[in-house]
């Protein structure tokens, strides 16, 4: 693994500064303020020698021989971008592997979504403009760089924000990077969050329902009658010509929220041709509602699920269908129009 980071490093002109180790842990000050730890590592609280405040990740074991830090190096290490977080250095020192990057003071979207004790709420038109945020950051991921970078984990733990709640895309463990041109991608050993994974589309669709509900979007496929899945419901109450009623909304709240449920409906679609492209996504955004069109029914009932081949060990999900086989192709939607 080590020689693998090695050669990749030799190989590449990275803007990032190399760090020793010595330096990352005296920059967190021996690790002692954790901001939070998953299934990648923990990262923790810590300030330069110009006293600038970062966010420091020590990478855990890696089961992709390196493939998660290259990846995250090879992408976000050569860009730049208002909505992208920023990686700032890394470390590679022996087994230890690290990666500093700005420090959000605000923390995950995630908290602010589904309501936690002691976190303050944000109003409709900051969400709005942070899905807005989000929207562009894909689309320069997928149209701004010299290569098109698939993200393939976008969801609310992995959007950030800044001090002025300015969101950050971040987490490019599993992003890959591809030709601008290619509209099929061959993904091996497909890894991501059920219900947000790639495309890159649908996963943001489904990340700005649950910020214009304020709610999770419940399994399609869970017999409680008492869980309703909202995408199907949200549908239903707009073909009807029903308002959507959120909270204590106001009138023009109602209609941002509205403008985002629509947004989210077209992401949504199934079929990835019936998808817009991100560019398209952020069009919609800043446009008026008055020009949204209502998308088809997107394919959201249990009983509207196709029927799965004896043997293909495929599993279905209300979000996506991920397959146990080696090897997943996906169609990007970077290239699909409306």
């Amino acid at each position: 693994m080590h020689d693998n980071i090695e050669d990749f490093l030799q190989n590449n002109k990275l803007v990032p500064v190399r760090y020793s180790y010595s330096n990352i842990k005296k920059m967190a000050k021996g690790f002692k303020e954790k901001l939070g730890e998953g299934g990648y590592g923990s990262v923790y609280k810590a300030k330069l020698r110009s006293g600038h405040l970062v966010a420091i990740k020590m990478l855990g074991k890696s089961k992709a021989n390196g493939q998660d830090f290259i990846n995250e190096v090879a992408t976000i290490g050569r860009i730049h971008h208002v909505n992208v977080v920023q990686l700032i250095g890394f470390c590679v020192e022996g087994s230890k592997r690290a990666l500093v990057y700005d420090f959000m003071p605000n923390g995950s979207l995630d908290k602010y979504l589904f309501s936690q004790q002691g976190v303050i709420s944000l109003n409709c038109e900051k969400m709005f403009e942070i899905a807005l945020g989000v929207a562009r950051g894909i689309e320069y991921l997928h149209r701004g760089c010299e290569m098109q970078i698939l993200h393939f984990d976008i969801k609310p733990h992995n959007i950030l924000l800044d001090e002025n709640f300015l969101p950050k895309v971040s987490d490019f463990g599993l992003a890959r990077q591809c030709p601008l041109d290619n509209s099929i991608v061959s993904l091996t050993a497909a890894r991501g969050t059920i219900g947000y994974i790639a495309p890159e589309c649908y996963s943001f669709g489904m990340l700005l329902m649950e910020m214009a509900g304020r709610r999770k979007n419940l399994n399609a496929t869970i017999e409680k009658s008492s869980q309703i899945y909202f995408p199907t419901w949200v549908f239903d109450q707009l073909s009807e010509g029903k308002d959507i009623k959120v909270g204590d909304a106001t009138e023009e709240e109602e209609k941002i929220i509205k403008k985002m449920i629509i947004v989210a409906l077209w992401c949504i679609q199934m079929k990835p041709s019936d998808r817009p492209s991100m560019n398209k996504v952020v069009e919609m955004l800043e446009g008026e509602i008055e020009s949204l069109e209502m998308p088809p029914k997107p394919f959201l009932y249990p009983q509207q699920m196709p029927e799965v081949v004896p043997g293909d060990n495929s599993s279905t999900t209300s979000a996506s269908t991920v397959t146990n086989s080696t090897e997943i192709v996906l169609i990007a939607d970077a290239n699909q129009t409306m």
